[in-house]
């Protein structure tokens, strides 16, 4: 009986996603790509892009002025690292570190550095998490933001929701009461309310770069957006949403859904409820084309798997055809784990922004 009991465990059947992988059909869903024409692909974009604001609730998420207020100034040798706080939402704050090259002619070409889980923007703008100077690059992160810099751009890095010093404090509970993690809290109390933390860093993203508009010191025609991990995510959301933005470059992050998210353990920040409804990621970056996106993945990468990576940038370039521009989705494929490369990275924000 027990034999016959062990078997019977191992039937699809008894696993309580099998009825869910059944709905999952992302090559029929509604706001997949499947424009054949620039006119059809336009249209598309017009539409999807304000449906997928409504997913991400944006529509729901109040602006408020942002009030920008300059609390710091450091010198680092070849450049000055600002700390400006800017309102996103009324009671909203966010923390920007601003890195401004010293000898690059203003205005200066800006990328949003996007970092991933972690302790924070500390760790890509050459701080040690507690608030020590850093000189040389470390972690998975790279200190890319400073790398950034050092190729002429001003680089904008924000906190990110829910991490350094924007993170839930949690001292109201008693004692026995574990907290669950200010990405994970976030996560279940915007799902509740029908929004996501995705849509909340958005909402953060598209404020920013209002801000940045308003700087007579940076070129906002000249604006591009660099993350890894969730900050690759940011990326890839912010940049689908804003056409302000107008190249980027996913690390560690371009996959499938099916893979990657949606097949192990992630962050619960990475989810938005009726994302089914916009297809595979391949179909978000229909968002992003015709301009210039790059991926960078490591062959080692345990959470999003090369392979699928590959078919997905494929299909990207599929959509991006339809503009007679598959050439504009390039790749980095390092030989590494889950980490920035910058082995093209640079260069080809430095290319796509130039003029």
């Amino acid at each position: 009986m027990s034999t016959t009991l062990l078997d019977a465990r191992k039937l699809k059947e008894l696993q309580p996603a099998h009825l869910l992988w059944q709905l999952y059909q992302p090559a029929a869903a509604p706001h997949r790509f499947a424009a054949r024409t620039p006119a059809q692909a336009r249209k598309w974009q017009a539409q999807t892009r304000q449906a997928l604001g409504q997913a991400l609730g944006l529509d729901r998420l109040p602006a408020a002025p942002l009030a920008p207020r300059k609390i710091e100034s450091v010198d680092r040798g070849d450049h000055t690292r600002e700390k400006v706080l800017i309102k996103t939402a009324p009671g909203v704050v966010m923390p920007v570190y601003l890195l401004l090259p010293k000898k690059t002619p203003r205005p200066l070409p800006v990328v949003i550095a996007f970092h991933g889980h972690g302790y924070g923007v500390k760790d890509i703008v050459g701080l040690w998490e507690d608030g020590q100077e850093r000189r040389e690059p470390d972690g998975y992160h790279r200190d890319f933001g400073v790398a950034l810099c050092r190729q002429g751009f001003a680089v904008a890095a924000p906190e990110i929701s829910c991490f350094g010093e924007r993170q839930t404090d949690f001292s109201y509970l008693e004692a026995g009461q574990g907290s669950p993690g200010t990405c994970t809290h976030t996560s279940m109390l915007a799902f509740h309310l029908g929004l996501s933390t995705v849509g909340l860093r958005v909402h953060d993203g598209l404020r920013l770069v209002d801000y940045l508009q308003t700087r007579k010191d940076l070129d906002p025609a000249r604006l591009g957006a660099m993350g890894i991990s969730g900050g690759g995510m940011h990326t890839l959301f912010s940049t689908c949403m804003d056409e302000r933005i107008r190249a980027c470059v996913v690390s560690g992050y371009f996959c499938t859904f099916r893979d990657s998210i949606l097949a192990m353990h992630h962050c619960p920040c990475n989810f938005v409820p009726g994302l089914h409804r916009f297809g595979e990621m391949h179909d978000l970056a229909g968002l992003v084309a015709p301009r210039p996106l790059l991926v960078e993945a490591g062959s080692r990468d345990p959470i999003f798997p090369i392979r699928a990576v590959k078919k997905s940038v494929q299909q990207a370039r599929q959509h991006y055809q339809v503009w007679d521009q598959a050439g504009q989705v390039e790749t980095d494929y390092f030989e590494g784990r889950h980490q920035i490369s910058g082995r093209r990275a640079y260069d080809f924000l430095r290319e796509k922004l130039s003029g």
